[in-house]
């Protein structure tokens, strides 16, 4: 059975939305080593509408000359969402996923293959994991403290015990974080 696994940079306030504002001052090798080595275990992609949206004006029109890029641009994704359709979908191999979201991902994780990697997405995973349905949380947690934005976590979910499976503290301050469930 496939695992999906997602990653997330956020602030030690909780906030995940818009890193690009604020984690490329601590961004180093060492990060780069670590994203390389999850894109190497996975072998599609799930995301929400927002990130799919973002993520297609900003990776598909780099070609393979950037890692990530490639990757996206080589791998299978698939967007999950109740507003987009089909013909909405420009990026080639790209699969909607709507209606019945969690038998969907349920399938896919029966499916044979690598990981299925959770980019961003915070609503998403959120979903996920209070669905059961998300085996790993990789969190980059910055030193900084944003003060506003969208926070990962927020008040009135329900109680979900983690265990951490790996904490490495890199040169630059950032703490890169592995959960699963408990």
């Amino acid at each position: 059975m496939r695992e999906i696994a997602a990653g997330l940079f956020i602030t030690l306030d909780g906030v995940v939305e818009r890193p690009d504002r604020w984690m490329n001052q601590y961004w180093s090798d060492e990060m780069t080593e670590g994203i390389n080595e999850s894109l190497d275990a996975s072998d599609a992609v799930l995301m929400g509408k927002d990130t799919y949206l973002a993520f297609e004006q900003l990776w598909k029109p780099q070609g393979d000359s950037n890692p990530m890029a490639a990757f996206l641009n080589g791998t299978h994704k698939y967007v999950v969402s109740s507003t987009l359709d089909e013909n909405s979908l420009t990026w080639p191999d790209t699969s909607l996923i709507t209606g019945d979201i969690a038998g969907a991902i349920t399938r896919l994780k029966e499916d044979s293959g690598k990981s299925i990697r959770v980019p961003g997405s915070p609503r998403l995973v959120r979903w996920l994991l209070a669905e059961g349905l998300l085996d790993e949380l990789a969190l980059n947690v910055m030193p900084l403290v944003a003060g506003e934005g969208m926070r990962l976590f927020e008040d009135g979910g329900k109680e979900i015990p983690l265990k951490l499976t790996s904490a490495k503290s890199l040169k630059t301050g950032v703490v890169g974080t592995v959960y699963t469930r408990a």
